[in-house]
């Protein structure tokens, strides 16, 4: 009988461009999953299926994504027991502003992966990640008030 190998506490980002922008992704669905459980505990009844159908859309990517570095034979980064987040979540207001902050985070993230894909199926995934994320961000730009809900390329500095 053998017994599995343990998996590194702190596994190495890949070193290779397409697969250390993959990494980099599941490290930020993994930081927006977390957020999204205070989004929701700060978050008014009105934004609840919003709140649900983010969340579920991030552990969907997520789990796409491990796949994606397990078929490569990649360690996947491990979810931290807990993340610092970019600000204080006391109201409603805050969270409708952490849930735009992790959109945008997690865009640039899948813009990385795009620009340092090799084959055709990373990008098609990384080009839907990017537009998911172009997708909800309005939403919760929406439930802020913020005029315009669109930037005009998420992901970017532009």
């Amino acid at each position: 009988m053998t017994s599995p190998t343990p998996r590194s506490a702190d596994p190495a980002r890949p070193s290779d461009p397409a697969d250390g922008a993959l990494f980099d992704a599941v490290v930020c669905e993994n930081a927006a999953i977390y957020g999204y459980g205070v989004v929701s505990a700060r978050s008014t009844p009105d934004e609840n299926a919003l709140v649900s159908a983010s969340l579920a859309e991030h552990r969907k990517r997520r789990e796409a994504a491990l796949a994606l570095l397990s078929a490569r034979s990649v360690e996947p980064p491990l979810p931290a027991a807990g993340y610092q987040l970019p600000i204080e979540v006391r109201t409603p207001a805050d969270a409708a502003r952490l849930a735009v902050q992790m959109e945008q985070d997690c865009a640039v993230a899948w813009r990385a992966v795009l620009e340092q894909a090799t084959d055709e199926s990373d990008r098609r995934f990384a080009v839907t990640a990017l537009t998911e994320t172009a997708v909800t961000a309005p939403r919760w730009r929406g439930v802020q008030g913020v005029r315009p809900v669109t930037v005009p390329f998420p992901g970017g500095p532009e």
